[in-house]
C-alpha cells in the first residue's frame, strides 16, 4: 500500500526541493514502496494556531500523514521562533494531540540546507568566498543562510539578486540530499520521519 504524504511548505521551498527529495527517497526505498508525496505550499508563511489544525485535520482525510516544515527565520521583531526545537513545539501545541502529526523546521531557514553544497553556490555565483560555517544550522538570526545567499549572488562575478525559487533548484540540482543531512540534524530529522513513514532504515 502506496503511503501518502502531505508536506505543509512555504512557497518559495517548494520548487527545487521536491525533486530532489523524491531523488534521495527513490535511492533507498524498495522498488513499490515509494510515497505518493503532496507538497501544499502556504501563502510565503506555514500557518498558525487553528489555521494549522484546520489544515491538518483537512489533509489527513485523504493523506496518512502530514508534516509541517517551516523555517525558524521569519524576518520580523521580534522573532517567532528562536529555535527549532521552539517552532516544533509550538506547532505540536496548535495541532494537538494528533499522531499522524510531524512538524519539522529549517534553522534557521531553508537555504541553511544549501550550504552543504558551496563549490555549487561558488560556480553558480560566480564567486571565490568561503562558505559563513561549516555548521549551516549555526548560521543564526542576526545574519540567516538566506541573506548570506543573496550576498554571495549580489557580489559573485555575475552580479546579480539570488532567487529562492530558481537558484535554490539550481543549487539542488543531481545533488544527493545525505550530503545536507550529515552538516544538517534537522533536515535529517525531517528525512528521517519520511523514510520512517515509509518502513525504510533511517539515516
Amino acid at each position: 500500500m502506496t503511503v501518502r504524504i502531505a508536506i505543509i511548505v512555504e512557497v518559495a521551498t517548494e520548487a527545487g526541493f521536491k525533486r530532489s527529495l523524491l531523488a534521495f527517497l527513490a535511492g533507498r526505498l524498495a522498488p513499490g514502496r515509494n510515497p505518493k508525496i503532496q507538497f501544499i505550499p502556504s501563502d510565503g508563511r506555514i500557518p498558525k494556531g487553528n489555521s494549522l489544525r484546520r489544515d491538518v485535520e483537512r489533509l489527513l482525510s485523504t493523506n496518512d500523514a502530514v508534516i509541517a516544515l517551516t523555517d525558524v527565520y521569519t524576518g520580523i521583531q521580534p522573532h517567532e521562533f528562536e529555535t527549532a526545537e521552539i517552532a516544533k513545539t509550538k506547532m505540536h501545541e496548535w495541532v494537538g494531540p494528533e499522531s499522524r502529526f510531524y512538524p519539522h523546521a529549517a534553522q534557521h531557514d531553508f537555504e541553511a540546507w544549501l550550504l552543504p553544497y558551496w563549490p555549487r553556490i561558488k560556480a553558480l555565483a560566480d564567486s571565490n568566498r568561503n562558505s559563513p560555517s561549516p555548521h549551516p544550522e549555526t548560521v543564526n538570526h542576526d545574519k540567516p543562510p538566506s541573506k548570506h545567499l543573496a550576498e554571495v549572488f549580489r557580489t559573485g562575478g555575475k552580479k546579480r539578486s539570488y532567487s529562492k525559487i530558481r537558484d535554490g533548484a539550481a543549487i539542488l540540482r543531481n545533488q544527493d540530499l545525505a550530503i545536507s543531512a550529515t552538516a544538517c540534524p534537522e533536515l535529517k530529522a525531517f528525512l528521517n520521519t519520511i523514510l520512517d513513514l515509509c518502513g525504510a532504515a533511517k539515516l
